[in-house]
């Protein structure tokens, strides 16, 4: 059975993540996202789940090596976990996770988030030259992103 990683920083793009929990029942999957008082009770529905460093961005130096540990952590996290296929919807939290994935030949799905209609985001562009499957959630996105998938909406 394919063993799947799902992966994305708090928020909107943890509440885009959270709509393929059919794929949770279908497959082993683990499930990473940044621990805030709001992802802790997810613990009570997920045995396995894993959690960075929340890190904003406003701040940027502690963001600097609360990043570079998350990277770390990553790393750690892919060689236990050992995923076949690495799902996200962003984004800088799930970025470094696809680079390892990718480092070591596995799958890689980013869902371009539902809330960006006609610009692409930081994440998206940083993850789409190494995607095997790279989604959008409206047909406008596929200029920005030719090669992009469009899958209508997650909702």
């Amino acid at each position: 059975m394919k063993k799947l990683l799902l992966i994305s920083s708090v928020g909107g793009h943890l509440t885009q993540l959270m709509q393929l929990k059919p794929l949770m029942k279908e497959y082993d999957y683990h499930l990473i996202t940044e621990k805030t008082e709001v992802t802790k009770p997810l613990r009570e529905e997920h045995d396995n789940i894993s959690y960075l460093v929340y890190g904003a961005r406003n701040y940027p130096i502690r963001y600097v090596f609360k990043f570079s540990f998350n990277i770390l952590k990553s790393i750690v996290l892919f060689l236990k976990i050992r995923p076949d296929v690495v799902i996200t919807t962003g984004t800088h939290t799930a970025v470094p996770m696809c680079y390892i994935a990718k480092l070591f030949r596995k799958k890689v799905i980013y869902i371009e988030s539902f809330a960006k209609t006609t610009s692409p985001t930081l994440s998206g562009r940083m993850v789409y030259p190494i995607s095997d499957l790279f989604i959008v959630q409206w047909e406008a996105m596929l200029k920005h992103y030719p090669k992009a998938v469009y899958g209508g909406s997650i909702y």
